[in-house]
């Protein structure tokens, strides 16, 4: 009995030196000693802006294709600067499929105050002109409904199809944003024809 006990302890304190001596081994192998504190990489080493670089992004749910489920509207500003960038306006269902992605200038989306006298505004002025106008992207006045008013004419770059369709649809709700050149634009999502469209431009 006494032997038996005896060989075991021999064997458990056999075991634990092994475990000890591994140890040993893998720290004297390690090259890190893992007391220093992480030293952040130069800034020529640090990753470059790209064009795909995101540097500003604002988002909303609101309805539109569907009166029940929430559509995501999101403004991405990709770029390597915020003034020559632009701005990526991304229409998703709740499903996740994409309804618009429509690419404007980030310049589209600066005020008139700025506008008004560009020569005076410096870039660093433009520049906050455009992340303030993305902030006010999605207000919430900026989404009406019906989409089309009984007393609006239908425009020529609509086709007539399309135009009843948003007609018939008093539920339909519309988007006003900027567009490039300045231009105001009203997106709608036409239930009948299962697509969304802009009706001016």
């Amino acid at each position: 009995m006494k032997s038996s006990s005896l060989l075991f302890l021999t064997a458990a304190l056999t075991l634990q030196l092994s475990a000890c001596v591994t140890t040993d081994r893998e720290a004297g192998a390690s090259t890190k000693d893992p007391r220093t504190s992480y030293v952040p990489p130069a800034p020529n080493e640090r990753a470059r802006l790209t064009s795909n670089s995101v540097l500003n992004t604002v988002r909303t749910t609101h309805a539109f294709s569907d009166p029940k489920s929430p559509d995501n509207f999101v403004l991405q500003l990709r770029g390597t600067r915020v003034l020559n960038a632009r701005a990526h306006l991304i229409v998703t269902n709740s499903a996740g499929d994409t309804l618009r992605h429509e690419v404007l200038p980030a310049h589209a989306l600066l005020n008139e105050k700025v506008l008004a006298d560009p020569a005076a505004a410096t870039v660093r002025d433009k520049e906050i002109a455009i992340l303030r106008s993305m902030n006010n992207f999605f207000a919430a006045n900026n989404f009406v409904q019906p989409a089309v008013p009984a007393s609006a004419e239908q425009p020529a770059e609509v086709d007539t199809k399309t135009w009843q369709a948003l007609r018939e649809d008093p539920a339909t709700v519309a988007f006003d944003y900027t567009g490039a050149g300045g231009a105001e634009r009203r997106l709608a999502y036409a239930r009948k024809l299962g697509k969304a469209v802009v009706i001016s431009q």
